[in-house]
């Protein structure tokens, strides 16, 4: 772990901190927990909190505009609060307590408590859990957020949940920004680039923990850190083309949150409203399946949707926005150019990249769900809910007019494509062998006139709720 900041000594810090190394050597705790508080020596006391209120930063650094911020929405202007860091190792140089040294300059803070935490026992110490509950902020600092994730399921990762049930807050750099997004890229095998991560999505190193925290208005989101210095666009769009492939995004869709370092800070108040500080960071939304995702092949998706955003702006995670994005594309692992900077869009409506999610029962052509006026190209979604289960959907074709049909289907199951006329003929048909194996069919209507067909997805092997999705283009 890189050095955190430090702090110029002073009279009142050191003497602080020598109280505190005192009180800690007399605290029982695992060997492997240190424990150093900073200010008041007892937690405030209160009934109430106005928070949750959150901090995404893309360094590891507290971001005083930011924080107070967060300290001020949480308090209501009135009173102090307790903050508590935690970290997964020591800084190798300078302050003891950087991020404690920034939160103890903002006006309404009680007291700043730094754990450093380096097993994953360490998750159901008694004190930490205790410093933890009596906090209305934690703060996970920059590292190592595979460390973090190891505490998944211990007592901590409940007590860091219920600060921000009553109303306080939670946040972090770096590695703590990404432990902070319901679905985690962990680094648990090691770090991934870009080019790496389009090359393969499947990469050794590109591992997911998920079911950990989960904050209000902030679903379906993968965070990254230290965004446009280390070029992380390309394997966050990895990131989400798995997400969707693999069905860890409810609804089939998934977003990104990059926040770049040197002073960028994503804040996020209690309605969902995120106001972005010092620096930029993007927002990077997959809402279909990817046309190619699989194992040892480059990823292709086409149709990343990105917005941008700059000091000062806000994004509404609750309401997420359907305009002001512009568009980028990723074919056979090679991004397009000017991931960074676009034209954002301001007439959606056309766009087309509409969404037809199955609706039970399905299973027989009479019950289809009909996507006849889905927009093209448009997406088609459902899930393989048991062994001997099929999905219908309804479409028509004019004549001369090819439909091309691409289906990403999840490892959970293998699935096969039909293509049906009227009559339940098959027309054409994918059959490729193997759990999450894609399939893909195309068809062109020779006859005259508008005729109506089917696409029938089967379960081959296996079932199960995560989902798949069919492209669906006509030309």
């Amino acid at each position: 772990m890189s050095s955190r900041l430090s702090l110029g000594s002073t009279a009142t810090a050191v003497a602080l901190l020598s109280v505190t190394l005192t009180l800690t050597a007399q605290e029982p705790a695992h060997a492997s927990a240190n424990r150093i508080r900073l200010g008041n020596a007892s937690d405030t006391s209160r009934t109430s909190w106005n928070g949750p209120a959150f901090t995404m930063n893309g360094a590891g650094a507290v971001i005083p505009a930011s924080m107070s911020r967060a300290v001020n929405d949480i308090t209501g202007g009135t009173g102090t609060m307790d903050v508590v860091v935690l970290a997964g190792s020591a800084p190798t140089s300078g302050s003891a307590t950087p991020e404690c040294d920034t939160v103890m300059t903002l006006t309404g803070v009680n007291s700043c408590t730094t754990w450093t935490l380096t097993a994953a026992s360490d998750g159901n110490n008694s004190q930490v859990n205790t410093d933890v509950r009596n906090a209305e902020f934690v703060y996970f600092a920059g590292g190592d957020q595979c460390r973090y994730a190891a505490w998944k399921g211990t007592a901590l990762e409940a007590s860091v949940e219920s600060v921000v049930a009553k109303g306080g807050g939670s946040g972090g750099g770096s590695a703590g920004h990404h432990i902070n997004s319901p679905i985690v890229y962990d680094a648990c095998n090691g770090s991934v680039t870009s080019a790496e991560a389009l090359a393969n999505p499947y990469d050794r190193y590109i591992s997911f923990t998920t079911g950990m925290f989960e904050w209000a208005n902030y679903g379906a989101v993968v965070n990254d850190s230290h965004f446009v210095t280390r070029d992380r666009m390309g394997r966050t769009m990895a990131f989400l083309a798995r997400s969707v492939k693999d069905g860890l995004a409810p609804g089939g869709a998934a977003w990104g949150v990059g926040v770049e370092e040197g002073g960028g800070s994503l804040y996020l108040d209690r309605n969902g409203m995120a106001t972005q500080y010092g620096k930029d960071a993007y927002v990077v939304l997959a809402d279909h399946q990817p046309e190619q995702a699989v194992d040892r092949k480059p990823l292709t998706y086409s149709g990343f949707k990105i917005w941008r955003l700059t000091p000062g702006s806000t994004f509404d995670f609750k309401n997420r926005p359907t305009c002001g994005y512009y568009l980028r594309s990723v074919t056979n692992g090679v991004a397009d150019t000017n991931l960074y900077n676009g034209t954002p869009q301001t007439n959606c409506g056309s766009q087309g990249g509409g969404t037809l999610a199955e609706t039970e029962p399905n299973d027989t052509r009479d019950a289809a769900n009909d996507a006849t006026t889905l927009a093209s190209p448009g997406t088609v979604t459902g899930s393989m809910k048991s062994t001997t289960d099929r999905d219908y959907f309804k479409v028509s074709l004019n004549s001369g007019q090819t439909a091309s049909v691409n289906c990403a289907v999840p490892s959970a199951y293998d699935a096969d494509l039909y293509w049906l006329d009227s009559t339940g003929s098959t027309l054409e048909r994918s059959v490729n062998n193997g759990a999450g194996s894609d399939e893909s069919v195309s068809f062109t209507r020779t006859a005259a006139g508008t005729g109506t067909y089917y696409l029938e997805l089967e379960a081959y092997a296996g079932s199960g709720t995560a989902s798949y999705g069919c492209s669906v283009s006509k030309s």
